[in-house]
């Protein structure tokens, strides 16, 4: 859907919302089961590279959004109404021309930070028992298309989408896509891309279903076709045991699988990757331990738009900077939680994590003619330690504010570094404050 400038945000949604309004629609429609949030995020971003050959190396920025989020119920009847709506604004607090490109911030011509932007999009929606029909600007989010929110505002995906919930325990997803625009972003007719590859394409189909027969276990399983890049599924099995009142296991496996298609925009794509993730938690302690392989001469590569990454990748080594994907690499998981709860602070949580990968090689890529992979060279390593501390605010006027720390640091072998992302120590402060509004 069209986006426009934030001045004029109200009198849209008041467009939208007065002929409900001027019904007078009784309890448990439209208005009453609709929902009105403001959400603020204040983001630091600071990235220090090391011998980047881009020769960048700082980068550094501090900006602040606010996401005015609207979500309708449904006209009564047998076929229900609705829409949804949002309208966000983001402000830069500090940035410079050499500092730039974390992502926060679109970037004029000049190459110089702008001091704000915003925009306006939603979506209609029509509802028939428990499934839903929705077209507009979205964001979805499962293992084969999927955005996520990783910076101030989260990318669109402009298309359809199908939900149904007819059956307990079983949800049916499908979708049909066409355009997007990255969170820093008003562009309303972005492209979509396959995200290490950056080619383009101008639709993207999917349908799959997760299925929880029981609690703490779960079946899940997609396809998607990017038209002429590739066809891509996707399946995951989960089981949590509790094994007593304090004590309980949890194993997780995801598996994909890609292989091109039409025009091999991508070039030849003959892809096996898989996780698989053992967590152990006693109390407020938790242990994870995950393993990952690719199976394959070109990375694993998953849905990406102008600029900025989506979340359609999940592995359990797809963590804060890297994804580990590279072609034919290995990587294992250490991972500690820990729930300060116990400790007499609720709200309060640490993470650590460290992930290692090696043998990444992509020497024997059989390539395609635009080389969009082919650039990890042979024998390569690399690793990735993070550390999260979050606070959320349990009660009182500040109740569901949180505050993230999160600090990571990574190291790759030459040709690796150059191929994905250089060596950086990064550090992120993320302040989320939603209000609801009505």
């Amino acid at each position: 859907m069209k986006r426009y400038p934030l001045s004029a945000c109200p009198l849209l949604l008041l467009g939208i919302l007065s002929p409900h309004l001027m019904a007078g629609e009784p309890g448990g429609g439209f208005l009453e089961d609709s929902r009105l949030v403001l959400n603020q995020r204040n983001f630091y971003f600071h990235r220090n590279y090391l011998n980047n050959p881009g020769g960048q190396n700082r980068r550094e920025e501090w900006a602040h959004g606010l996401t005015l989020d609207y979500v309708s119920g449904y006209t009564r009847g047998t076929l229900g109404l609705g829409v949804d709506a949002y309208a966000n604004l983001g402000l830069k607090l500090d940035s410079g021309r050499g500092r730039t490109g974390t992502d926060l911030l679109p970037v004029d011509s000049q190459g110089r930070p702008e001091d704000e932007y915003s925009e306006l999009g939603g979506a209609v929606k029509l509802r028939l028992s428990r499934s839903v029909l929705k077209y507009g600007s979205q964001t979805p989010l499962n293992p084969v298309f999927g955005t996520d929110n990783a910076r101030l505002f989260a990318p669109r995906a402009i298309g359809f989408s199908f939900n149904s919930r007819e059956v307990d325990d079983l949800l049916l997803d499908a979708g049909h896509f066409t355009a997007g625009n990255d969170g820093n972003s008003t562009n309303s007719d972005g492209a979509l891309k396959a995200l290490y590859a950056q080619v383009e394409t101008r639709r993207v189909n999917y349908a799959g279903f997760l299925w929880t027969p029981s609690e703490g276990a779960s079946l899940s399983a997609y396809s998607s076709r990017f038209d002429d890049i590739w066809r891509q599924h996707y399946l995951s099995v989960s089981q949590r045991l509790q094994l007593d009142a304090e004590r309980s296991l949890t194993f997780d496996l995801n598996l994909y699988r890609t292989l091109d298609g039409g025009r091999q925009l991508a070039g030849e794509i003959d892809n096996t990757t898989w996780s698989a993730a053992v967590r152990y938690g006693q109390g407020p302690h938790a242990l994870t331990l995950a393993h990952q392989r690719v199976h394959g001469d070109e990375p694993f590569d998953y849905l990406g738009f102008d600029r900025q990454s989506g979340a359609s990748i999940f592995l359990a080594n797809s963590v804060q900077v890297l994804d580990f994907n590279a072609p034919n690499e290995r990587s294992w998981q250490l991972r500690y939680d820990l729930d300060l709860a116990a400790f007499g602070v609720p709200g309060l949580s640490f993470m650590s994590r460290y992930v290692s990968g090696d043998h990444i090689d992509d020497s024997h890529y059989r390539g395609g003619s635009n080389g969009a992979y082919g650039r990890y060279g042979e024998d390569g390593k690399r690793w990735e330690r993070d550390i999260e501390l979050r606070y959320l605010v349990q009660s009182g006027p500040a109740k569901d504010l949180s505050v993230r720390l999160r600090q990571a640091s990574i190291r790759s072998s030459s040709e690796v570094a150059r191929a994905d992302t250089a060596d950086n120590n990064e550090l992120r402060v993320i302040i989320d404050y939603p209000l609801q509004l009505l």
